[in-house]
């Protein structure tokens, strides 16, 4: 799970001067503290929306409003919500739902809680209203949720529900990240890649304690960088490679980094969490950053420890000829050619 602190949106979405939805709100912001995530409070009584005025299906992304520019920039750049709402007629503000009907891609593949508050039904109707819509954009509803009776005074247990909501979104939101990139098919069953970028830095970090205690036990040494980097220096060294990374869920579970100096492709931590090595995967990972070569890259160029005979064995069997001899370092080099005009 990434440690990347997630941005969590906390709608206030009753419009009425003097509704209780700003004191809901607060409340749940106090109680749940900004330890766990980054809490932006937004009232939609602020955003000025009109009633949908966009000429385009909002799937399109063609938004010539500036307020549906701003409120996209706002939906896009967070990882979850909260919704606080009130119940009205068996059914959830009007506001909130023009608010959700004017995007469409932004909202996708985030989890969303609520928080209601009314008399009789403490405001559950309008969530079970808003679900089937937020269902519908492709957005995951917590079954934890905070029902708030009015009149009611409060205890410890609200208190515990409102953690208990957050909890559970960031933990959800975490899980989703890799959904809601862009990515294709990776070589197992429900696995997919994506490019892995600065903020992929933590998860990067530990792969590679995972992956490289092997090649450190092997070698009989610990100067072996990817064992040892801190998150900060994975973060500087992630925008200077293309790094394609194969997530599991919301697990980082292999990875490889790619980059060209003059007609040489380099290719480097090549990696495969220990539970799935054995699978195919590490060839699968290799494959892929050899296809991805520039096409006037004469040759492609790796490394290894001089007594990882699993990972030589492996290169040589695709084709890599060693460039130092065995024995005179404890890294191998190894290369391999490229035919003129055919890439990888």
């Amino acid at each position: 799970m990434s440690t990347k602190k997630v941005r969590v949106l906390v709608l206030t979405c009753s419009t009425r001067p003097g509704a209780l939805g700003p004191s809901v709100a607060q409340w749940f912001t106090d109680t749940v503290g900004p330890d766990t995530a980054e809490l932006v409070p937004v009232a939609l009584a602020d955003l000025d929306l009109p009633f949908l005025d966009e000429e385009e299906h909002p799937s399109t992304g063609v938004y010539r409003q500036e307020h549906t520019r701003r409120w996209s920039a706002m939906v896009d750049a967070a990882d979850g919500f909260v919704v606080v709402t009130p119940e009205y007629n068996y059914g959830m503000p009007a506001a909130l739902k023009n608010a959700l009907d004017y995007l469409s891609r932004e909202w996708a593949w985030k989890p969303i809680g609520f928080v209601s508050y009314g008399h009789t039904s403490a405001g559950t109707r309008a969530v079970q209203h808003a679900k089937q819509v937020v269902t519908t954009l492709r957005m995951v509803p917590l079954g934890a949720t905070v029902a708030i009776r009015i009149g009611t005074p409060a205890d410890p247990a609200r208190d515990a529900a409102a953690v208990g909501l957050l909890d559970e979104l960031v933990r959800l939101a975490h899980a989703l990240r890799p959904m809601r990139r862009e990515s294709s098919a990776g070589p197992l069953p429900g696995s997919r890649t994506t490019r892995l970028t600065a903020d992929d830095a933590a998860d990067v970090t530990v792969l590679q304690r995972c992956c490289w205690v092997d090649e450190a036990l092997q070698n009989d040494t610990l100067d072996i960088p990817a064992l040892h980097e801190s998150v900060d220096e994975v973060r500087a060294w992630l925008p200077d490679w293309t790094t394609t990374g194969l997530w599991i869920g919301g697990r980082l579970v292999g990875m490889v980094r790619t980059r060209r100096t003059g007609t040489d492709w380099h290719i480097g931590r090549l990696a495969v969490t220990p539970d799935l090595r054995g699978r195919g995967v590490g060839r699968w990972l290799l494959h892929t950053a050899e296809s991805a070569a520039d096409p006037d890259c004469t040759r492609i160029l790796l490394s290894t420890g001089a007594k990882s005979h699993r990972n030589i064995a492996l290169y040589q069997r695709e084709g890599y000829v060693t460039r130092t001899p065995p024995g005179s370092g404890a890294v191998l080099h190894l290369a391999k050619s490229i035919p003129a005009g055919s890439g990888a």
